[in-house]
């Protein structure tokens, strides 16, 4: 396995969705996974080690894990299936076995920002979905979304996903195309742009 870091949010060039960047140690290469606008808030929140006044949803999970005396020992990014990228929560509480909770990667990322906790995904998915760093486009790309979320208030982000539910699959940004190998789904349709169905390995 491969202990990733969040490098960064980016925007997809076409259109505008946010992709979650997560660099192996060498800093040579990256995998981009396609998310949410929610979703990106919720990273950016952990990233920047934002305090809300009031908890948010992930907030709330780390005060509940907390409660029950378990402790996020480790996010693993372990497969792509249908083109969406799949991982677990390994749990601890004291010397009690480690557990595994299914997850979306989002999520999980969210959480291991704000634990303290690594990430970490198998070197095959590495291997299938990384693209070669480009430090200089990530930067852009990165403090083109901080503008984007500071231009949108609340209302305007709301309308903002609900015209894209029944748009057209986004596109890659540049350098971003293939990024798991350059295959579809099997059935040859786009993934879904649903919250469930993001978390994808392409647009």
């Amino acid at each position: 396995m491969v202990e990733m870091r969040v490098a960064g949010i980016a925007l997809d060039a076409a259109s505008r969705s946010p992709i979650v960047l997560l660099r192996d140690p060498s800093g040579r290469r990256q995998v981009p996974i396609w998310i949410d606008q929610s979703q990106a808030q919720n990273i950016m929140a952990g990233l920047q080690r934002e305090r809300p006044p009031r908890p948010l949803s992930h907030d709330l999970m780390v005060s509940l894990l907390e409660a029950g005396g378990l402790r996020l020992e480790r996010v693993i990014i372990h497969a792509i299936e249908d083109n969406t990228f799949r991982a677990v929560l390994r749990l601890q509480r004291g010397e009690d076995p480690a557990a595994e909770v299914d997850a979306r990667p989002s999520d999980a990322i969210a959480l291991a920002l704000r634990t303290g906790s690594a990430i970490w995904m198998l070197e095959e998915v590495v291997a299938d979905a990384s693209i070669p760093v480009d430090a200089e486009a990530d930067a852009e790309d990165q403090e083109d979304f901080r503008r984007f979320l500071d231009r949108t208030s609340p209302a305007e982000l709301v309308r903002h996903l609900q015209r894209g539910e029944g748009a057209a699959p986004p596109q890659p940004p540049e350098g971003v195309e293939d990024a798991a190998g350059g295959s579809e789904p099997a059935s040859g349709e786009p993934p879904a742009d649903s919250a469930e169905e993001r978390d994808s390995a392409g647009p």
